[in-house]
């Protein structure tokens, strides 16, 4: 096993020729002189683009997102929150207290009642009517054996009877017109298919194979000639032209697009080494010219005056704010608890009305009656024991 790590092969270089080293050098200054300012102002747009991503747009971004939550979404949030969802559970409590409860009630103590004296009224109905139709019984009975059942034979026989004839007509008639059909039609058209129509069908295919050769020999000729001619008077001198001159000036515009190429490369590249060196000076004066007194004022005056205007102003209001928070809290929880005592009211309202509605109508409920006290278990008495005139025992009596 081989162990060693083969060396690594070198790219073989190009074979260039003398108009390649002619063209590279004047094309690389002229391609440098124009492309580095073209790349110095490229950088710095897309620092200037960053920077104005960063520090504007991004934030005014956050900001207007934050305004359209607080002006668009935050707004409708409460509304649903504390307004519309409240409103809603109270409807449909009041909805449930005042339609269905009632509605269950009536079904249970006056619907039902009704449906079952109807049900058994109906059935004692049903009843009644069964026990007429049984007792005339007989008199349907002797019409249906001594009237109805001869007629329907007859019926039944003349039926039959008209079926076969049909049937027998009809197969004749099929038969007929299948004779006549066959002697008629059949038989001439394929004795004339057979004699006259194959016959001049193939005379026809004969002399139509020989016309397609005929033609087909005519335009191979004249195909021939016109490939010839066409050869001879365009293929072979445009051949000459693309050999003798196209090639050679399509390799030396290849040559002069290739060195362009990699001079537009090169020059680019050397351009990003001489902006980023224009860019490093240019920030470093403007730090030392800009960046660094508005630093030092920041962190000797302004933040000092933040501060202080923080520990003065913005927190006693962030304290009184949250003072009305709580208290508006608490005044939602005492409405809220309100409510539903209000809610509780009303139901029991609702109950003792419906009660008052039973009562009037069905009366009040009869009191359950005291339960019945069990005998206690044990031995039998001695009127249960066994006598002289009993056959059963304590044991087996019931």
């Amino acid at each position: 096993m081989d162990l060693e790590k083969p060396p690594a092969e070198r790219p073989v270089p190009r074979a260039e020729g003398c108009l390649t080293v002619a063209v590279r050098l004047p094309v690389r200054i002229v391609v440098l002189v124009l492309v580095v300012p073209v790349r110095v102002v490229w950088d710095a747009l897309a620092v200037g683009g960053r920077l104005l991503r960063d520090s504007v747009l991004r934030p005014a971004g956050r900001a207007l997102s934050w305004v359209a939550w607080a002006v668009f979404v935050w707004p409708w949030v409460t509304l649903w929150r504390y307004v519309v969802v409240p409103a809603g559970r109270m409807l449909g409590r009041l909805g449930y207290v005042l339609l269905v409860v009632p509605a269950v009630r009536l079904y249970d103590r006056v619907l039902t009642p009704l449906g079952q004296v109807m049900g058994r009224a109906a059935r004692g109905t049903g009843a009644v009517l069964a026990r007429a139709l049984r007792g005339s019984g007989a008199g349907l009975g002797l019409v249906y054996a001594w009237l109805l059942v001869p007629v329907g034979r007859v019926l039944v026989v003349l039926l039959e009877a008209a079926g076969t004839a049909l049937v027998a007509v009809g197969l004749g008639a099929y038969r007929g017109v299948a004779w006549l059909t066959r002697y008629l039609i059949v038989v001439p058209a394929v004795w004339c298919y057979a004699w006259v129509l194959t016959p001049v069908g193939r005379a026809a295919a004969w002399t139509v194979r020989r016309l397609g050769r005929l033609v087909w020999m005519i335009f191979g000729a004249i195909g021939t000639c016109l490939y010839w001619t066409a050869r001879i008077l365009l293929v072979l001198p445009a051949l000459a032209v693309w050999r003798g001159v196209l090639v050679p000036v399509g390799r030396v515009l290849a040559v002069v697009g290739r060195e362009t190429a990699e001079a537009f490369g090169h020059a680019w590249r050397v351009a990003g080494h001489v902006s980023l060196a224009v860019g490093r000076f240019l920030a470093r004066l403007l730090r030392l010219t800009f960046v660094e007194p508005v630093r030092w004022t920041c962190r000797t005056l302004l933040i000092p005056f933040g501060q202080a205007v923080r520990d003065t102003v913005l927190r006693p209001a962030a304290e009184a704010a949250r003072g009305v928070g709580r208290i508006t809290r608490r005044t939602l929880a005492a409405a809220r608890e309100s409510a539903r005592q209000t809610l509780a009211a009303a139901r029991e309202s609702a109950r003792q009305a419906g009660a008052d509605v039973r009562r009037t109508l069905f009366g009040a409920p009869r009191e359950p009656g005291p339960l019945p006290r069990p005998e206690p278990r044990g031995e039998p008495g001695a009127a249960a024991a066994r006598t002289l005139g009993s056959r059963t025992t304590a044991l087996t009596k019931d």
